[in-house]
Order: C-alpha cells, then structure tokens, then sequence
C-alpha cells in the first residue's frame, strides 16, 4: 500500500473512493464499540472510524497518541449532527478496513493534539517545548509558520529571478573584519594559530560581485553574531541579501517595495499600498522618538522645548529639548510610575505630568506649565500630558519608549502591516567611551555626496546614503549605497581611525577590487526571520525556526554548545586554559 493522498485534504470530493492515508495518531477514543482515530499529517487531520467487524479491530485498540500507522478504508460523509466545522474535513471520515502500526511512540512531553482540531493550545513553557523541540514541531501553528516561511522564499526566489538576479552564494569561512558585533571564530587546523570567522553578512563579497560585473545578486544567507539574545535576535539567522549596480539609492527603495508587495500577496494574499511612506532619521526620532517607528498607531511626540526655555521650572528652562505626550485618557499615580520605570531605562531623569481637569491642568507639574503650551498642544478634558527633558537623544528615545508601552496598554495598535522607510541617516556617531566617531551602519556606507566637503571638518553633518526598512515597529532591514571610489573609502577609513597599515591589512582585498574600476552599487538585506515572524503574528523569532536556539544562545535539543575532547583541541594547535 501507498498512500494516495494527505489526511488533511480528504474533502466531499473523495466520498465512496478508497484511499490509503499515513500518519499520526492525534487521539484516539472508544466509544460504543467503535474506535475514532483522528489521522494527522502535514496537512491536517481526518477521522478514521474502526468498526468491531474490521479485521484492524484488535490492531486499531491498542494505539496511543502520536503512533505512526498506515490505513486502508473507504471516505464516507459523516452523519449531518457530527460534522466538525472547526477542521477542514470535518464533513468526511474513512472507515477502516486495513491497519498497519508502523512505529510505536512514547507518551509525549507535552499535548500537541488541541490545535489541529481547530482548539486553543494549551501553553507549555519554551525552554520544555525547544528542549523536546522535535514533538514541538508537530504543533499545528509550528506547521503553519514553516510553511509560511517557505512560502516567503519562493515568493522572493520569482520575484527576484524576473527582475534579472541571480543567486550566488558566498563564503561560510571567511577572515575577521569589524562589522558591530562580535565574530564566531573557527581555528584553522592547517594553519595553527590562524582563525576563519564565520559572517556576521556577505557585505564585502556582494560588494566585490559587484565589482566583478554581476550586476544583480542575492541570497538567502545563513549570518553568525556572537552578540547577546533578544527574541528578535539569534547567533546564527537568515537574510535576503541583495546588492545591484548602476542604482541609485531610489532605485533600490522602490524595487524593495515591489518585493514586499509581491510576498505579502504571494504568501498572504494581502495588498499593501504603494510606495511606502518615508521618514528622515531626524524626523522619526523628533516624531516617535524611534528610528524604527511603529506607524499602526499615532500617539506623537510633541516638541515644546521654546515653551519651557528661560521659564521658572528649572528642570525644563535649560534642558536641551523637551518633549511632550498626550495620552487620550487619565492616568493613576501608579500608572505614571510605571512609564516613568520604562523612560528611565533609556537614560531619562524623570517623567513629568499634568491632567486636564476642568478645563484647566493640575496635579504634577501644572503650575509650571506656561499657558502658552495649549497653543502649541491640544489637551483635552480627561486627558494626562507626559514630559520628557534633558539632552536630545535620551529624551526622544526614553518617551518614543513610553510611546510604545501606552500603545500597548492602551489597545491603540491596529491589525495589520505598516511599512516605513527611514532615511537620511548620520553617516557617523560619536562613541563616547572609546572618544572617536564610529559609523552608525559600517565604514563602507556612502557619505551624500552634498556633505563631503564637510566629512573632515564637521562630520556630525555628514548625511549617509542610507536607509532601514521597517515594518510594524521593527527594522526589518537595512542597506545603502556603498563607497566605490577607493579614495573615499580611505577617507572614511582614516576619519573612523583605521591608518593606512590597519586598512591594508584589514581591507585591502576590498581596496585593491574598488581600484579595479567599481560601478556605483548599493544593496539591502533583511532579517528574514524577523520579517516572517510579522508575518506570522509571533512576537519572537523562535516561532518561525525550525530548530532556534533559546534566550541564552543555547540548543537545548541537541545540548550545543558542548564541550569537546582535549585530542579534537590538540590537532587545532589549542588547549583550555583555566580561568
């Protein structure tokens, strides 16, 4: 016998034909002298009914969750009364003639069955469910976001071969090079002594194919960051990586914005509007206090620094900026203090406050608030006015926090996938603690060509030709137009403080390429993981991987990482030394 067709797609259609169905026992009951045994595959579930005159009778009673069989039988409508709305074949089920037990199972660690008869799952902690990963993904909704994700990838493998790409692939071994985290190191055997690292991205070969005249490249490209977990980040993730010549950075935007569109609609079949709104840097912080905005709700930033300056509330007289927030409804105490927690965490001195009560402000800092500021804010009755002061980045990010938090609290978020572009991005930041400029996306990012008379002597001014894609609050990729002239990348080089000798050794395989001739190019990559994550509706990234490591970096399943035998170290030239 081999099987005919998936369990989940036995529909009326197949009605009087007989199928051969393998899979899973998602449950079984007794009832009456019948044995229902609802079959789980891939596709979903069908009910299969054994009655006492089938040969398979004794055969069917001794099954138990998640046994692998094979069954022979005939599809029949079910009775009107106990059709199953909540599944897909929930109008048919087959009756058993033949059964075959094809591998026995342990009880699972956790119920899987709910789901996949259209129920609510029962929650299970994640360290239990990644440790027991291989039962958890036989989960319907694990099933369904893996899918999903597939579906992304080929969505993206058609659009990008119609528009003239072709995939190449990029090395896993490569040499160290400082791209903002930290490098997984792999020791070279051959070489003791000598390290590859693996990728933190093909940033410098897509550059280099670029170089080489292929013109369009892309990849589903596996990257390594030894940098601490989030539930958006893992050691080891997946993006779209995509750079092209002869463009301009308006080019790239709007090809990225048919890519989205086209995946959305492929995998969803859901349309979003064309183009995407655009944010600078300056205004997305100044607006939202993010440069990854969450445009679903408003909820934005008031600027009311003129209105405190030189006024009596010492705080706020000669803060750099304030800013303000109308919040559509009144707020307790404890409330206050709670956002207040949350601004401080990203370097806030405090958060101030005032009702509109009556017609007029009170409680917290009312009576400092000049009456000019209902000119510049609209507050009405019931509403609480928050305020933020201090030095400019501290006070937009700490409320762009607060921002969220009420967006949360508050139920203002609406369903659905808004898009953003933010741009006009500092091409530097100044690194305090190490007192230099550093770059805010990497050293090969292209100054604006309008700035580079300023690039030595204010290079704060200094615009980039860069751009982040954001979706729904969070960046979901970034790129830019590259520097292709080796000259200007020396330039950057020595301002970031990378000498001559430094460059050469570090970046010279990249300088000798650009002196080769380089076309002007740019490129982009997303956080595929992140991005099919929004598309799912998971909140962390481990939802939509097949086998993630968890919050700590580790794998649970298979206990990596591990240690290994001193004889393994020893033929790489190492040893553990004791700390």
């Amino acid at each position: 016998m081999r099987r005919t067709l998936y369990c989940g797609l036995l529909r009326e259609e197949h009605i009087g034909k007989t199928v051969v169905l393998e899979g899973w026992v998602n449950r079984r009951r007794d009832l009456g002298g019948l044995i229902f045994i609802d079959l789980r595959d891939r596709e979903g579930l069908v009910q299969v009914v054994v009655g006492p005159e089938c040969p398979c009778f004794a055969e069917a009673d001794r099954l138990r969750s998640e046994w692998v069989v094979r069954v022979e039988g005939k599809v029949r409508a079910r009775p009107s009364a106990q059709v199953n709305r909540r599944i897909e074949t929930g109008a048919v089920e087959v009756e058993a003639t033949h059964l075959e037990v094809l591998a026995e199972a342990k009880t699972p660690p956790f119920p899987i069955d709910a789901g996949w008869r259209g129920e609510e799952e029962p929650h299970v902690s994640e360290d239990v469910r990644l440790k027991h990963r291989v039962v958890d993904l036989r989960r319907r909704k694990l099933h369904h976001n893996l899918r999903l994700r597939h579906k992304v990838v080929a969505a993206i493998y058609r659009f990008l071969d119609q528009e003239g790409f072709l995939s190449i692939e990029t090395p896993y071994l490569t040499r160290s090079t400082p791209e903002g985290a930290r490098d997984f190191l792999v020791p070279s055997r051959l070489e003791p002594g000598h390290f590859y690292a693996l990728p933190q991205s093909p940033q410098l070969f897509k550059q280099m194919l670029m170089v080489a005249g292929y013109d369009r490249y892309f990849q589903i490209a596996r990257c390594f960051r030894d940098e601490d977990l989030r539930a958006d980040r893992q050691p080891d993730f997946t993006q779209l990586d995509l750079e092209m010549s002869f463009v301009s950075q308006e080019d790239i935007l709007k090809l990225n914005e048919r890519l989205a569109a086209y995946v959305l609609h492929e995998a969803l079949g859901v349309e979003v509007a064309l183009p995407f709104p655009r944010l600078s840097y300056a205004e997305a912080m100044n607006r939202y206090g993010s440069d990854k905005p969450d445009l679903r709700f408003g909820l934005e930033l008031q600027e009311v620094t003129e209105v405190f300056k030189g006024g009596t509330f010492r705080a706020f007289a000669n803060a750099e900026t304030v800013k303000a927030l109308v919040v559509p409804q009144p707020l307790s105490r404890k409330e206050i203090e709670g956002l207040e927690a949350i601004a401080k965490t990203k370097g806030a001195a405090g958060l101030a406050w005032a009702r509109m009560e009556n017609g007029i402000l009170s409680g917290g800092i009312a009576r400092f608030i000049p009456p000019s500021l209902l000119e510049k804010v609209a507050v009405s009755e019931g509403q609480t006015l928050l305020f933020v002061a201090g030095p400019w980045r501290k006070t937009v990010e700490s409320l762009g926090a607060v921002r969220l938090e009420l967006g949360r609290k508050l139920g203002l978020i609406q369903p659905g996938f808004r898009f953003l572009w933010v741009v006009d991005f500092p091409l530097l930041e100044w690194d305090e603690e190490n007192q230099r400029w550093t770059y805010m996306h990497h050293p090969f990012t292209s100054p604006n060509l309008e700035d580079l008379p300023l690039l030595e002597t204010q290079p704060e001014q200094v615009r980039a030709y860069a751009y982040d894609f954001v979706l729904n609050g969070s960046e979901i990729g970034g790129g830019s137009i590259r520097i292709h002239r080796r000259d200007l990348q020396e330039r950057v080089f020595a301002l970031l403080g990378i000498g001559a000798e430094e460059a050469q050794e570090k970046f010279g395989f990249l300088l000798e390429a650009l002196a080769y001739g380089a076309p002007p190019h740019g490129g982009i990559a997303w956080g595929l993981d992140r991005f099919v994550a929004h598309l799912a509706g998971e909140e962390s990234i481990r939802e939509v991987i097949a086998f993630p490591k968890n919050k700590e970096g580790k794998e649970p399943l298979t206990g990596a990482p591990a240690p290994v035998e001193e004889a393994q170290l020893a033929v790489l030239g190492l040893a553990l030394r004791e700390k």
